[in-house]
């Protein structure tokens, strides 16, 4: 146990006093002349010299005509000196208006970056004549010789910290917390001796909140950026000053709403120019306050190893100590998950799930709240859809399925909420850390220690051992103790190339989060039944949320998950992995089969457990795990069958989680309990989180989202395209993209090259869902790391000044009434065209008409530029990989393509056919089909020569490991004879 330093409680101080200089004085001075000049002196001058200088009368078309002289020149000139002291004189009025108020951000005048940027810096230095000008303006105090925060109330606070420890927070119960509130009161009356701070003590750090610099306003997640190397932590600043009283006299509410000249405090890891030490001395401050921030540290730092320990002092004392001598299968009361003490606070890795700290209206919450389970689905979603794209084709369905059912509805809420609350990169990096340690371990010759549960936070994760394991693999650390083992998520290693290492640990599911850190607990391995208790209600809708995300995660390969009693359903997500079964006694005999035949695979291997047969070169052929669900009552005696089977579960890759009403169930190690107010608590384990669940509404929401990728031959017919293009209107669009290729707009002016990529992303976005997008997804799509509202806010008016109003007055990007962004019909791409000229050929005029089918289909296969978006920038667009319109847009080409060979073919022109298979292969070069065609049309040419180099192409194409499909080789060997001797060699 590492000794603890004594607390000491923090004591006010106040901010050090600014002083006027004579300096000042005369910057005051000459910025009140200048003042003076520009505002007053210049349209005098104007009125004296020039006059009024527009005509008396309207011009008619003969004075265009005259000659200009140096009068009209004069004329001329005299507007535009008019309009810029216009601009200038609105700048100086609404920059005085937001020093002398102290409140919020001046307006932002359009087009006057330079002017308001000038009057701004004349306003600031005008005000040091007053008596008390910094505090009067605290949004330009940053301009003085001396940049030195604003003179008002602050609470300030220095935390004492224990050398070499990692934020480690004092232990605290209700009674000692009171006593040291009480001596934070009594320390804000003492005397100023001791009121100084222990001389050990490391300083709190500041921050002042810099003033706008042209269009650039300091934001939270900046600050975090460059002072704690993450903007992720932009949330522990924001708690840290949360409700704090600012030198302006209001408070910090919202992360987004910070204001100029307002002290924040910064964790004690902070760096950088900007950073100060806590000042020496403050003024009196709002107890409340002070109480507020003096207390923080011991109410929200997470707990170190120790103090967990002295919490369950008397429950469960020494357990942890002691646990390593003890294999799982004997320990009564198996050790507590325990939260781990990071190095820094930590948040979650996916702060898109808020847009400025605001809920999500109108879509569920505990989907945006659950960031693994929503990757999850969201990837499984993708692939089904895909899948189910491939089969239609493969199959020869009629054309035009091509076509995914848009959701609409409660469908369409989880889906928006699921591309919101994802985080792709946390799954990532869990899978990759997890097989990464296989590899290390089996490098060394060692064995998968046995892990009961992975904390996983926004830098780090945490695994915790069941026993004492030794000293972890690099770059693993041994974390707050010899049972836990510690890797930062900026440091996991990529695997070797083709690298087939099984997933060690893929019975590990999401309970909930405690502190920014979400638990992961590892269902196959706990050793005998884990039992939870809830209502009816809430048991569904945990057991749902884990079934779902074993399902569909990202860091299992093989597995098997039954569910009983609940969820019948489910198995739509993933068929080879879920399965249903009705009640306890159909339950008893399957897993009274598979139990017998795992004890025999594991003693035939000569393995003790199944972590042992996952390392090495047998991994893969190893049992996978599987994992039962149970959502029905047992009856006494089933209950105790259950727990027979669960005695020896933990070894043989068997996990048990059983919901029920009974509180004395059989061979129940572990005791789990969902409060109605949503929380996870064990007592006995000192565990208390927030539930992760998927409630009914949720539950069929997701599963039919599931259900409509699965495409049927015997539905309605081809579905029309979102958007039917006028393909014989007199008039092109008024605004016409080209996203098939490089990304080509007409219509619009060039943006400005600092917004041009937001700008053209976001109309990508919207112009590949016409339904419309939901502003929270399209904030989450741009900004994938989080984005305060105003930013967000600012973008969508940006885009919709770009866009412009149709000749009616319309704006081109509307808000329909589920509050979504849409685009109007007159904004157009070459994907809708596409699928309009499509339609029309295959159900529409071109149906029964041959010459206007060939017409139709040569026009939609010229759009066939290269795949979607070629030239889209690096490192953005990322939303693209949860799309699949990439993989309908191929479909719809080679359709097309083939379409039109058939068409040629029939009228005997094979060179045509060929020119249309070959402009396809451009966007889709690895359907066969394509290339099948290709070499027929090419020999019923005629053309040997020819039909040999794309021989050739098609070798190159297809990898030598692969070598031909079967089918492609017949092929060749019926049209060329020749080729594996004259084009193979």
């Amino acid at each position: 146990m590492a000794r603890q330093t004594p607390y000491t409680a923090p004591q006010p101080r106040p901010l050090p006093r600014h002083n006027r200089t004579a300096g000042d004085l005369l910057k005051a001075a000459l910025a009140a002349l200048a003042l003076l000049a520009l505002l007053v002196a210049v349209p005098a001058a104007l009125v004296y010299f020039v006059g009024w200088p527009l005509p008396d009368s309207i011009p008619s078309l003969s004075t265009l005509q005259q000659p200009i002289t140096l009068t009209t020149f004069i004329d001329v000139l005299t507007v535009v000196v008019w309009l810029a002291w216009a601009q200038f004189t609105a700048c100086v009025l609404v920059e005085a208006k937001a020093a002398l108020s102290g409140v919020g951000l001046p307006a932002h005048i359009p087009g006057a970056g330079p002017s308001q940027l000038m009057a701004r810096q004349l306003i600031a230095a005008l005000l040091l004549l007053g008596a008390s000008a910094a505090s009067l303006a605290p949004s330009l105090s940053g301009l003085g010789p001396n940049n030195e925060a604003p003179q008002r109330n602050l609470t300030t606070a220095a935390a004492q910290q224990t050398p070499g420890a990692h934020h480690q927070a004092a232990p605290h119960g209700p009674a000692e917390h009171q006593q040291r509130a009480s001596a934070d009161k009594a320390g804000a009356t003492s005397s100023p001796d001791a009121a100084a701070p222990h001389k050990s003590a490391k300083s709190t750090k500041f921050y002042r909140i810099q003033p706008p610099d042209g269009r650039h306003h300091d934001s939270l997640w900046e600050i975090a950026q460059r002072h704690l190397d993450d903007g992720r932590r932009y949330k522990e600043i924001y708690e840290l000053n949360k409700d704090r009283l600012q030198p302006d006299g209001s408070r910090l509410s919202l992360a987004s709403l910070i204001r100029p000249g307002w002290i924040v405090e910064m964790p004690a890891d902070a760096h950088g120019g900007d950073i100060v030490d806590m000042p020496d001395q403050a003024p009196k401050v709002d107890p409340e306050v002070r109480e507020q921030i003096t207390t923080y540290d011991r109410t929200s730092t997470p707990k170190t190893p120790d103090h967990a320990e002295n919490d369950q002092s008397g429950r469960q004392q020494g357990q942890h100590q002691h646990q390593g001598n003890q294999p799982p299968a004997e320990q009564a009361t198996p050790p507590a998950p325990s939260h781990p003490s990071p190095t820094h606070r930590t948040t979650e890795s996916a702060p898109s799930t808020s847009v400025g700290n605001a809920p999500a209206v109108g879509l569920p919450e505990v989907l945006i709240a659950a960031p693994l389970l929503a990757a999850g689905l969201l990837a499984a979603l993708g692939r089904r859809r895909r899948t189910a794209l491939w089969d239609a084709a493969a199959r020869a369905v009629q054309p035009g399925r091509h076509h995914v059912p848009v959701p609409r509805g409660p469908a369409a809420d989880a889906h928006d909420a699921l591309l919101i609350g994802a985080d792709p990169d946390a799954v990532h990096d869990l899978d990759l850390a997890l097989r990464g340690l296989t590899c290390a371990l089996t490098a060394s010759g060692r064995t998968l220690p046995t892990i009961y549960a992975a904390w996983l936070t926004g830098t780090e994760l945490h695994l915790q051992l069941a026993h004492n394991a030794g000293q972890p693999p690099a770059p693993w650390t041994l974390g707050q103790g010899e049972m836990f083992w510690r890797l930062e998520r900026a440091a996991v290693p990529q695997l070797p190339q083709g690298e087939g290492t099984a997933a060690p640990y893929p019975g590990l599911a999401s309970l909930g989060t405690l502190d920014g850190a979400r638990l992961l607990l590892n269902l196959e391995a706990l050793p005998g039944l884990v039992s939870l208790s809830c209502t009816p209600t809430a048991r569904t809708a945990v057991l749902s949320s884990i079934a779902a995300e074993l399902a569909t995660n990202g860091w299992s390969d093989r597995m098997t998950v039954t569910v009983v009693g609940f969820g019948d359903a489910l198995p739509t997500l993933a068929p080879t992995r879920l399965r249903h079964l009705p009640d306890v006694a159909a339950l008893l005999e399957t897993m009274d089969a598979e139990t017998d035949h795992r004890r025999r695979a594991l003693a035939a291997a000569g393995h003790d457990t199944v972590l042992t047969g996952r390392t090495g070169r047998t991994q893969h052929a190893q049992s996978a795990p599987h994992l039962v669900l149970l959502g029905a009552e047992p009856t006494p005696e089933e209950a105790q069958h259950l727990a027979e089977l669960a005695a020896d579960s933990g070894r043989l890759g068997i996990g048990y989680l059983l919901a029920t009403a009974q509180t004395e169930l059989p061979g129940a190690n572990w005791q789990l309990e969902i409060t109605p107010e949503g929380r996870l608590v064990a007592p006995l384990l000192g565990l208390d989180i927030a539930a992760q669940l998927l409630p009914a509404a949720q539950h069929d929401a997701v599963v039919e989202l599931f259900a409509q990728a699965m495409p049927t031959d015997d539905g309605p017919g081809p579905a029309a395209p979102p958007l039917a293009v006028d393909l014989t209107g007199p008039t092109p669009p008024a605004v016409y993209a080209r996203i098939i290729g490089p990304y080509e707009i007409t219509g619009l002016d060039t943006p400005e090259a600092e917004r041009s990529v937001l700008l053209h992303e976001a109309l990508a976005l919207l112009l590949l869902h016409r339904e419309g997008v939901h502003p929270r997804v399209l904030a989450s799509a741009l900004w994938p790391r989080g984005v305060t509202q105003d930013v967000h806010d600012a973008l969508i008016a940006r885009l919709r000044t770009w866009l412009g109003n149709d000749p009616d007055g319309t704006p081109r990007l509307t808000t329909d009434p589920t509050g979504r962004l849409t685009l109007t019909p007159s904004v157009v791409s070459d994907w809708d065209v596409l699928q309009t000229l499509h339609h029309q050929a295959t159900t529409g005029a071109g149906a029964n008409d041959p010459a206007v089918r060939e017409r139709f289909l040569t026009d939609a296969l010229a759009l066939a530029r290269g795949p979607l978006l070629a030239d889209h920038p690096e490192g953005r667009y990322a939303w693209l990989t949860n799309e699949i319109v990439d993989a309908q847009l191929r479909l719809l080409i080679v359709e097309t393509a083939l379409a039109l060979a058939a068409h040629h073919q029939e009228r005997n022109h094979p060179k045509a056919a060929a020119t249309a298979l070959e402009s396809a292969l451009t966007t889709a070069p690895t359907d066969e089909r394509l290339w099948h065609e290709l070499l027929r049309a090419v020999h019923a040419s005629g053309d040997t020569k020819r039909l040999e180099a794309i021989a050739r192409r098609l070798l190159t194409h297809h990898t030598p490991a692969r070598g031909l499909p079967p089918q492609t080789q017949a092929l060749l060997d019926e049209l060329l004879p020749t080729w594996s001797t004259r084009v193979a060699n």
